[in-house]
């Protein structure tokens, strides 16, 4: 007994370190965990903002490429898409976005409810930690369901009411993309057979695009866009100062669009991955300006500026699908084929009769299948066949919804102005104002 009473206080005393480093390597592990949680909710916030700098981007070059009668008429659809946007993400598009294990109809249909930012601080820690804040997940992910509805916009310009392309932003933010984003990146079917669009060249670049191709579709080409013959009739845009400084906010607030779609910035792995994603990032979209600029310059004898800043967003669109396996020469050609693109297809639109007034279309559907479909080629998980049939997807279904709903309105409420307040412009006709009354309209 008395060796007993020896051996146990011993023993105790010989745990006593054990348990101590077993503490510290619990606590330094919570600490851990911690780290990464703050990081990654960080991310998402810093992305979230520059992501919402495009919004600006752009408003910018929207109201560069309309005529100085119908600027604003954007900057006003461009506060009321966001403002909408952000309202309908948080009412049914998140939820129906990524519903978890609540699908409605598992891969397809998520579930419709408003998005709650519980718990506060960290009142439910355990589900706290496993990711980031509800709050800075939300917050990115609406960023790029407005930047969806803000493609639209542009290619629709100069002709449609205000009130009826409200109802189509509204129907799209908060159905239309959060169910075709699901698909993807809500755990659903194409993400079951491997699909791949890291940051969304096609859920949400194309899918803007295919919306806006329906848009064009339905309301028909500006009057005095097409000559009888057919021969297109050149329609520049009021101040390309503007443009040119739309394209440069959008380039930088794609380094939030493509790195932030990490998701993760808790180790130096994840950082090394975001600094190469910015790299490749800007790669891109320099290659698809210089692409246009010396394409322009080949084809037409002189540069022309605005294919440039396009060329540039079409680089941005082509490498956003896969930002992070490329190196820094495969960046440069997949942005400069999607700066060809852009000088290809504008004039290919308008031998089809699309009047796409920014030239959307081209930089985010057509650029959009390029970056998506040469995933395949820096991506070894990815196959060009589940790439196209992702893509086709998507489009069929984005396209589809957008057309009816654009038809529905037309038969309803209207869609396109009268015609003398299109010839008037929108900014009188809609508004009742001018961005520029000073100026004689342009």
């Amino acid at each position: 007994m008395n060796l007993m009473k020896t051996l146990i206080p011993a023993a105790a005393i010989v745990a006593l370190p054990q348990m101590g480093l077993a503490q510290e390597a619990a606590a330094t592990g919570e600490t851990a965990q911690h780290t990464q949680y703050i990081l990654t909710s960080l991310l998402f916030l810093v992305g979230g903002f520059l992501v919402f700098w495009m919004a600006a981007g752009f408003a910018m070059l929207e109201a560069g490429l309309v005529r100085s009668k119908n600027v604003a008429m954007q900057l006003v659809k461009n506060m009321g898409l966001f403002s909408f946007a952000a309202i309908m993400y948080w009412l049914v598009g998140f939820n129906l976005m990524y519903p978890g294990d609540a699908w409605i109809i598992p891969g397809i249909f998520g579930t419709i409810a408003p998005t709650s930012l519980e718990p506060v601080g960290l009142a439910d820690t355990e589900t706290a930690l496993d990711y980031a804040s509800v709050g800075s997940d939300f917050f990115f992910q609406l960023m790029f369901c407005a930047t969806t509805a803000s493609i639209v916009s542009g290619t629709v310009a100069e002709r449609i009411k205000l009130w009826p392309f409200f109802i189509f932003v509204i129907v799209l933010t908060g159905i239309i993309y959060p169910i075709e984003a699901s698909w993807q990146w809500g755990g659903g079917w194409l993400s079951e057979m491997g699909f791949s669009d890291f940051a969304g060249s096609t859920l949400v670049h194309a899918a803007g695009g295919f919306a806006a191709l329906a848009g064009a579709i339905v309301l028909g080409p500006r009057i005095g866009k097409y000559n009888k013959d057919g021969k297109v009739v050149p329609i520049p845009g009021s101040n390309l100062a503007l443009a040119t400084l739309g394209t440069f906010i959008l380039w930088l607030g794609w380094f939030g669009f493509n790195g932030g779609s990490q998701l993760a910035m808790g180790t130096i792995g994840d950082m090394a991955d975001i600094s190469r994603i910015f790299a490749n990032t800007n790669m891109a979209a320099a290659a698809g300006a210089v692409a246009a600029l010396i394409l322009t310059q080949v084809l037409y004898g002189k540069v022309d500026l605005t294919m440039v800043l396009n060329g540039a967003l079409a680089g941005l669109v082509s490498i956003t699908a896969e930002p992070l396996a490329p190196s820094l020469f495969q960046a440069l050609i997949i942005g400069a084929i999607g700066g060809v693109i852009v000088v290809f297809t504008v004039p290919m639109l308008d031998k089809m009769k699309i009047d796409d007034v920014v030239g959307a279309i081209p930089v985010h559907l057509i650029a959009g299948f390029w970056g998506t479909f040469i995933v395949a080629w820096t991506n070894g998980d990815a196959s060009f066949v589940t790439q196209i049939i992702g893509f086709a997807a998507i489009g069929i279904f984005v396209f589809v919804v957008s057309f009816i709903l654009f038809s529905i309105l037309k038969a309803t409420v209207g869609l396109r102005v009268g015609e003398e307040e299109e010839i008037n412009g929108l900014d009188m006709g809609e508004l009742g104002m001018e961005a520029y009354p000073e100026f004689s309209k342009g």
